[in-house]
């Protein structure tokens, strides 16, 4: 069962309460997903870091029930 688009910005906005977030579904499929996440959690934390914080707020849904994710994170 895949993913909904609100159902990844549901998770992301829990974990990242001030963040503003963007997702898209690339190919209108409800696999191939890409994520904007802009959060003041990531100032001062490198690239890998911001993502790994994403992907541990969508709960092990990555590569289960969420297929593929293109991610953007930037501190705001």
């Amino acid at each position: 069962m895949a993913m909904s688009q609100t159902e990844i910005e549901r998770m992301i906005r829990e974990a990242f309460p001030d963040a503003r977030v963007e997702v898209k579904d690339l190919a209108g499929d409800g696999n191939h997903y890409s994520a904007s996440v802009v959060s003041s959690a990531f100032r001062g934390v490198n690239k890998v870091k911001q993502h790994q914080m994403v992907y541990a707020a969508l709960k092990g849904k990555m590569g289960g029930e969420l297929h593929a994710l293109a991610l953007t994170t930037s501190e705001g």
